[in-house]
């Protein structure tokens, strides 16, 4: 079948599941950035409880999860599927858990979770970057504006981050050559440096693939990847992760006064 009969066909059966509110695509599929070998991303969204053995039940061959499989929290499980010849992720939202994520970043908090592949684990409002990027194909979900709140207060915590870190590889990590680890923290400076700048400019962001790219910062991957020879080399990478981190920072924080000085206006 092709893609558009394709995934009718599994949100279809996915919506029928008890307890499904609402199904949604996600990741690239849903932002016009996939490849032709991309993975599908699809969410199903329910409240309160979800059985995964009824998806289980469907019989397609793959990996299922329990509910806190992936580690519980805000990535609080899934499923590793194939339908058709094709790659199907499928992942469990709880309307519940996200109704409190929301709250939370409307009064500009935030966690940080860790998660596998991602440099700095998730922040908590990625969940609600999911609801403004995905495409709903079954039920009925929000679409959430980027909170003020969270804009005014996220860019400085994940600087703060950013710059502890590099403080830390710079002292500890540096000057005895332990490049492993100082470039370790480093690119989770340059992760943190990016969530900044995104948050800043109240821009969503689902995932790290294209992190450094929407914050305007994959030119790092030219600084990481030059020949370091000894504890010199490497304090040049430090300094230039965070002067070009910290540009872009600020450059993101005069573009949110301005937005915040013409609101007042």
């Amino acid at each position: 079948m092709d893609d558009a009969d394709f995934v009718d066909h599994v949100a279809d059966r996915l919506a029928a599941l008890p307890g499904v509110e609402a199904v949604a695509l996600g990741g690239s599929r849903a932002q016009g950035t996939a490849r032709p070998d991309s993975d599908w991303d699809l969410a199903i969204y329910y409240r309160g409880s979800f059985e995964p053995r009824t998806l289980r039940d469907i019989g397609w061959p793959g990996e299922v999860f329990d509910i806190g499989g992936w580690g519980g929290g805000l990535y609080n499980g899934g499923a590793w599927l194939s339908i058709d010849g094709r790659k199907v992720d499928v992942h469990y939202r709880d309307l519940g858990v996200i109704d409190h994520q929301l709250a939370e970043a409307e009064s500009g908090r935030f966690v940080v979770e860790r998660l596998m592949f991602h440099v700095v684990g998730i922040p908590s409002y990625l969940l609600l970057a999911e609801l403004a990027l995905n495409q709903t194909l079954r039920g009925s979900l929000p679409r959430p504006d980027y909170p003020e709140r969270l804009r005014a207060e996220a860019p400085g915590a994940w600087w703060g981050w950013a710059t502890g870190t590099l403080d830390y590889a710079s002292a500890n990590h540096v000057p005895p050559g332990r490049t492993a680890m100082a470039l370790g923290l480093a690119a989770q400076a340059a992760a943190a440096g990016a969530h900044a700048v995104l948050a800043a400019r109240g821009r969503w962001i689902t995932n790290d693939k294209r992190l450094l790219t929407e914050a305007g910062l994959d030119h790092l991957d030219a600084v990481f990847a030059e020949r370091i020879d000894g504890p010199d080399d490497l304090a040049e990478v430090m300094a230039r992760i965070r002067t070009e981190c910290g540009d872009a920072v600020r450059r993101a924080e005069r573009e949110l006064l301005g937005y915040q000085d013409s609101n007042l206006n």
